[in-house]
């Protein structure tokens, strides 16, 4: 079986009706990925070095994406304010990575990674079923 993008077990939990549930599917899809993307949008200590808003880019055909956000994820230590990765880069250097990033995987996934930076909250999920999914994740 094929391991869900990170937008479809969002989408799962979304659709789930009990809290229980959610909590359930977010544990049974644990990943790195998965929980950056949790963090990045529900830690208040987490500020992205990046302008908010919707960013100029080409979405990708869903079914041709070069790379997908299990691998690209890694890249977000590039766009958190007072990482070392990211306050070494000019800022156009960093815009350019993330929209490579965004250009490069499931335009859905990509979205969920736009919200990340906004810290718009994925619907039907809430800080309280994250920390219930995985505790010690979220810091404030």
């Amino acid at each position: 079986m094929n391991k869900l993008l990170v937008h479809e077990v969002l989408d799962k939990v979304r659709k789930a009706r009990h809290k229980n549930i959610k909590i359930e599917i977010l544990k049974n899809n644990d990943s790195w990925a998965l929980k950056d993307i949790l963090r990045g949008t529900f830690d208040t200590t987490i500020k992205w070095n990046l302008p908010g808003g919707d960013p100029p880019y080409t979405k990708c055909d869903p079914h041709n994406a070069p790379t997908n956000l299990y691998k690209e994820h890694r890249k977000f230590v590039y766009f958190v304010k007072g990482v070392r990765e990211s306050n070494r880069l000019h800022p156009a250097k960093r815009e350019s990575i993330f929209i490579g990033l965004i250009e490069g995987i499931d335009p859905s996934d990509a979205q969920l990674v736009i919200n990340m930076i906004n810290k718009t909250k994925p619907e039907g999920i809430t800080r309280n079923i994250v920390q219930e999914a995985f505790p010690n994740l979220l810091q404030d």
